[in-house]
């Protein structure tokens, strides 16, 4: 005996359903459980039982033997040896209006999308200074362009006629029978690829590719505060649609940032490290720095600064990509270390190590450190 579930079960219709209730018992029942829409971990055996019924009672004579015999068929499996296998059924098409002309023939005509070219990605390198400023900016590239001798058609004097083989439509429909099911497919028409149109001679101008290379002078504005990877978008300057039927794609200015002498960015705010000697970092000092917004960059360091502090400088970094104002600048000072030190400077600094050092002991100060550290 088999221990497979009795199909009008399965979908839950009774013996004397019509073609209309299997129909819509199986729309609602894949809908229920496309592996796409439950997450249960049974749903890909019920969706392909659901399948499986569905394929027998929709089918005239599979129905009759599956009356009489049940699941134990004289012939065996009507799907042969393996058994069901199951069928790739998208779940948009389930939850759409054209399942079941899709999957078991018929249907209405669908229209084919609009022919557009490809974009096209150049990468534009622009300074620190650019980004604070929001300046106009201009590159020269040599961008493909629909052919002036055929306009586009790759024709010879841009003379074409209609494909006998899709009637101009560019597209061909393909019927297809798997197991039970009938399925239909639109794909490109292989004979004029996909235009409607054919050509006896090719276009000598652009050897049949119906574009040709333009120089082009391309001007944008750099927004102010651009991260690095912005991107601007050009349309109608990518490359043309295919046979001239369409429109062009659009052209992507990838903003790239120069790298700075010494900032880093993090976001709005600019951070740099400023090595210092032990005699600035002790007694403080003032240093002046130029900036990219063209005035200078004074950074106060007070007195017993140790090196890790940090030092911030208000309103001096990026502007606000939203017109918000602009971050900051954060100085973090370090203690520089010479690679080599003469014997006067040596013998001054032996002199001097109990003083630097202070009156406590080692522990202490490190007891010190920890308790500033965690404040």
């Amino acid at each position: 005996m088999s221990d497979k579930r009795d199909y009008y079960e399965v979908l839950g219709v009774s013996k004397d359903a019509d073609e209309k209730d299997l129909k819509k018992a199986f729309r609602s029942l894949a809908r229920k459980y496309h592996p796409d829409k439950n997450d249960a971990p049974d749903a890909d055996e019920k969706f392909k039982e659901i399948q499986e019924a569905y394929a027998v009672l929709s089918d005239s004579e599979k129905r009759r033997s599956y009356d009489r015999f049940g699941h134990n068929s004289p012939g065996g499996s009507p799907f042969g040896p393996g058994g069901f296998q199951g069928f790739n059924i998208n779940l948009d098409d389930i939850l759409g209006g054209d399942f079941f002309s899709n999957f078991f023939g018929g249907g209405g005509r669908r229209r084919s999308p609009q022919s557009q070219g490809n974009d096209i990605l150049v990468r534009h390198e622009v300074s620190l200074k650019a980004v604070l400023d929001g300046n106009k900016d201009e590159m020269e590239l040599d961008l493909p362009a629909k052919c002036d001798d055929c306009e586009g058609t790759g024709a010879k004097d841009g003379v074409t006629s209609q494909c006998v083989e899709c009637d101009g439509a560019g597209q061909v429909r393909i019927r297809q029978q798997i197991g039970p099911f009938v399925q239909d497919s639109v794909r490109a028409c292989p004979h004029c690829e996909g235009s409607g149109r054919k050509y006896a001679s090719r276009c000598k101008s652009c050897s049949g590719d119906g574009t040709q290379t333009e120089s082009q002078v391309l001007r944008f504005s750099i927004p102010k505060g651009a991260q690095d990877g912005t991107r601007l978008r050009m349309r109608g300057k990518g490359q043309p649609a295919p046979h001239g039927k369409g429109t062009s794609g659009d052209l992507f200015i990838e903003i790239i940032v120069e790298e700075h002498p010494w900032f880093e960015r993090n976001g709005m705010d600019l951070i740099m490290s400023l090595p210092l000697g032990y005699s600035d970092l002790a007694l403080g000092t003032s240093i002046e720095l130029p900036h990219i917004d063209d005035k200078p960059l004074v950074i106060k360091v007070p007195a017993r600064t140790n090196s890790g502090d940090t030092i911030t400088i208000l309103g001096r970094g990026v502007p606000s990509a939203r017109g918000l104002g602009r971050g900051d600048v954060v100085v973090l000072c370090k203690l520089h270390m010479p690679k080599k030190f003469d014997k006067k400077s040596k013998k001054s600094l032996e002199d001097l190590r109990d003083d630097l050092a202070g009156s406590k002991d080692l522990i202490d100060r490190v007891i010190d450190d920890a308790e500033e550290r965690r404040r």
